[in-house]
């Protein structure tokens, strides 16, 4: 394990000429669609930003908020995710709080993970904490049967730490290739000893991080930030694969196909009348999600307008009806509308937004 400040130089924020080299979306921390920024109060299965999500027994231990803290960045980054105790609690042997990253196996395949070929990965990240020592995390695969513990140490209060944990390939187990999870990285926030084994092994059950680490959640106020992660092939980490905005956005929105209005009078979709009371509208994605989505999160029903010409409304509510891999269709709550006729459906709000769920891992 490498540890160095952000004083040193190392890591340049810089494009990779190798393709996809960092198997982790979003590790820069820069795409945010649910909240934007917003502080969150976290339940399980919670995402703070786009492909990083909070596993927890206990909730509102914590808050959670993109560059929460406001402290700076290491350079070459913008961005963090913040993380701050809320009230500090004394985990018991089954509690867990876990930091996650799930990887689609799609994505991980050429690993080998699961037979004699499996390669060496690391992981690296920066992390910030009012905590001086040692923590944990785990690698895990989809049924978490099989898990690799590991630790990571901080020298100094609230300086950012390079860290780079270097993984043996698990030559047994089971390990996703398609759309399911292919591997999965926790970041041990406060594990019982139930879910917690020895450093650097791998090992047949569902561990979460390392014996002996430092509980984060057991005192309101510490802090836990984080950016720059990487999983990459081979022994050794190298400079972040900075991504550019527009390509990491396509990434996430595999996984939450995401409408967000640019200016109010903004159209959507045209649609269709199928009763006086409905408006169905038929969005087609920007990117081929992950799996079908099976629910909606609309911003607000007031944000989602309908006009035919001849009349027009604001929707009083915006219900999933179904979906395919291209299309997902809604249905626009409405009063005065006319059967047959064709009607624009628009924004008319410059934060109207509708996101498409059930897609992530």
């Amino acid at each position: 394990m490498a540890i160095q400040t952000a004083a040193d130089s190392i890591t340049s924020n810089q494009g990779s000429p190798f393709g996809f080299k960092n198997r982790i979306i979003n590790g820069g921390m820069a795409i945010d669609q649910r909240n934007a920024g917003a502080s969150v109060t976290p339940t399980a299965g919670t995402y703070m930003v786009d492909r990083f999500q909070l596993d927890i027994s206990q909730s509102s231990k914590y808050t959670f908020q993109r560059n929460g803290g406001a402290v700076t960045p290491p350079n070459g980054f913008r961005n963090y995710l913040g993380m701050t105790v809320a009230t500090g609690y004394s985990i018991t042997s089954s509690d867990y709080f876990q930091l996650m990253h799930k990887i689609e196996g799609y994505n991980t395949a050429d690993l080998m993970w699961g037979t004699s070929n499996a390669k060496t990965v690391t992981l690296s990240f920066w992390v910030y904490s009012n905590l001086i020592g040692t923590f944990g995390g785990a690698i895990r695969n989809n049924d978490v049967t099989r898990s690799y513990p590991f630790t990571f140490s901080t020298t100094a209060s609230n300086t950012w730490t390079y860290i780079s944990i270097t993984i043996p390939g698990d030559t047994t187990g089971t390990w996703e290739t398609g759309t399911s999870i292919g591997i999965q990285i926790a970041w041990g926030l406060g594990n019982g000893s139930n879910y917690t084994g020895p450093a650097f092994a791998w090992a047949g059950t569902n561990y979460q991080s390392a014996t002996g680490t430092t509980s984060i959640v057991a005192t309101t106020g510490n802090t836990f930030y984080l950016t720059g992660v990487q999983l990459e092939a081979g022994s050794q980490s190298t400079a972040f694969d900075y991504r550019d905005y527009g390509r990491e956005l396509i990434m996430c929105q595999r996984y939450l196909p995401c409408l967000n209005s640019l200016s109010t009078n903004d159209p959507i979709s045209l649609a269709y009348i199928p009763a006086t009371t409905i408006v169905r509208c038929d969005i087609p994605f920007k990117v081929t999600p992950r799996v079908p989505p099976t629910g909606i999160s609309v911003s607000s029903a007031s944000h989602v307008t309908w006009d035919t010409g001849a009349a027009s409304g604001t929707a009083s509510a915006v219900a999933f009806t179904n979906a395919s891999s291209q299309t997902g269709r809604v249905a626009l709550s409405v009063t005065g509308a006319t059967i047959g006729q064709s009607v624009v459906v628009a924004f008319n709000s410059a934060s109207g937004q509708i996101l498409f769920t059930g897609c992530e891992l």
